[in-house]
């Protein structure tokens, strides 16, 4: 399975996070998780660097500002505030 580089055509727009920092980012997005079944995430970062893991993929990026990254369902992923970094999360399906 390769990470896509955009949202497949066709998905709804579910709803978005407040905007997260490194010290409000919650705990449950730096450690493995995942979106339900049909549900995809969309990265967005506002400023700063976050990191982007997909571990079984062995898929690591760095995202700036004005990066995203897609999330696909159901598969586990983490990311890390590297220093200062504000980003939110839309979740389509």
């Amino acid at each position: 399975m390769t990470v896509p580089s955009k949202l497949p055509p066709g998905l709804a727009f579910r709803r978005r996070t407040p905007s997260f920092t490194a010290e409000t980012v919650p705990d449950a997005l730096t450690r493995d998780h995942s979106t339900k079944p049909g549900v995809w995430g969309l990265i967005h970062v506002e400023s700063g660097n976050l990191r982007y893991t997909v571990p079984s993929e062995e898929h690591a990026v760095s995202l700036t500002a004005g990066d995203t990254a897609v999330v696909l369902p159901e598969v586990q992923h983490h990311v890390t505030p590297v220093g200062d970094v504000t980003f939110y999360v839309e979740f389509w399906g």
